[in-house]
């Protein structure tokens, strides 16, 4: 369960971070509230709800069990452990 909350947040925090670097790069200030407007804070919340969303149509399209197949449960066969598994 952890990695696909972090897949999610570091989606999340992906255009800030961005941003971010770009300030850095063009030596402006990156901790200066001048750049960091609330339109441009509105753009980039907007632009991680994009890349957050994607993510989660493309997990549910691309993971999990093919289509058709059947889930066996864990069980003990002849004593022993018998993982679950999908056929």
């Amino acid at each position: 369960m952890i990695r696909p909350v972090a897949t999610e947040l570091a989606l999340f925090l992906a255009p800030f971070l961005l941003y971010a670097a770009f300030l850095m790069a063009t030596r402006a200030g990156v901790l200066d509230p001048q750049h960091w407007p609330l339109s441009r804070l509105l753009t980039l919340a907007g632009v991680a709800l994009v890349l957050m969303l994607g993510s989660f149509i493309v997990f549910a399209h691309f993971g999990g069990a093919p289509v058709g197949s059947t889930y066996e449960p864990a069980h003990i066969e002849d004593g022993k452990f018998v993982p679950g598994r999908t056929r």
